[in-house]
């Protein structure tokens, strides 16, 4: 029984092409011919083609495979340590997929955590104001924190409900400091300390843990950042730093 070029390269699931390939290099050279000169493999070629195919599958180059299926029937090589350092390097290569595929992972969740409303919900929220305008830069400067995950992970749970509380919670704090600043409280008085210390609170609350040391670093992007500093600013003037230096005032009483 012999088979045609066709019919071998439906069985093996290669192309015709690459069967022509095989031949012209004297890799897998038919056993016969027909008699108008057209390809025809038998059964001993086709045990060559398996053999070759589950090398080439291993990643073994074509002048390999030859020198390996040639020795193997004179029997001049091993085809055991080839496998052994053939092993090794697939070993290699499944590390790195693993390693690029939790990567990709990673990133697929970061893009399907978040904000989890619909638009007219966060109009209805937020109002004209977009919520994840620095969402890309935060990832950049953040992405691979276990503090920027768990915000991730907190905000997508959060309904409607919940932002509108958060919301509450932001609009009166803001309003109670404000007074406080245009009081004129000094920054490091217990009422302006008591105010910090209620801000740490609530990121921990409702986006990742905040301990005191964390809490200092956020104190000074609020004054070195230009968009931290006019936000807080808009509040009341001096705001920012007057908040920076209440914010380092409790830390130093919380961990003295």
């Amino acid at each position: 029984m012999s088979y045609s070029v066709g019919q071998v390269a439906g069985f093996a699931g290669v192309t015709v092409r690459t069967l022509h390939h095989y031949d012209e290099i004297g890799l897998l050279v038919p056993g016969e011919r027909s008699t108008a000169g057209h390809r025809r493999y038998g059964d001993r070629d086709l045990d060559r083609l398996q053999k070759i195919l589950f090398y080439r599958e291993l990643g073994f180059p074509l002048d390999e495979v030859a020198a390996l299926l040639d020795g193997q029937a004179t029997g001049k090589t091993d085809p055991p340590a080839h496998l052994r350092r053939q092993h090794e390097l697939l070993t290699a290569r499944i590390e790195k997929l693993q390693k690029m595929a939790a990567a990709v992972e990673h990133a697929m969740e970061a893009r399907r955590m978040g904000i989890n409303l619909t638009p007219e919900e966060r109009f209805e929220v937020f109002g004209d104001k977009d919520p994840e305008q620095y969402a890309e830069e935060a990832e950049r400067r953040w992405g691979g924190t276990e503090a920027y995950a768990e915000s991730q992970r907190r905000a997508a749970r959060y309904t409607k409900a919940d932002w509108q509380r958060m919301k509450a919670e932001v609009d009166d704090w803001s309003a109670r400091y404000a007074a406080l600043v245009n009081a004129a409280e000094p920054a490091a008085g217990e009422r302006a300390m008591d105010m910090a210390e209620e801000h740490r609170r609530h990121i921990s609350a409702w986006f990742y843990d905040c301990p005191h040391e964390t809490h200092r670093c956020l104190a000074a992007m609020y004054v070195s950042d230009e968009r931290f500093k006019a936000f807080y600013d808009s509040m009341a003037p001096g705001l920012a730093e007057h908040l920076k230096e209440a914010i380092e005032a409790n830390a130093v009483r919380h961990t003295a």
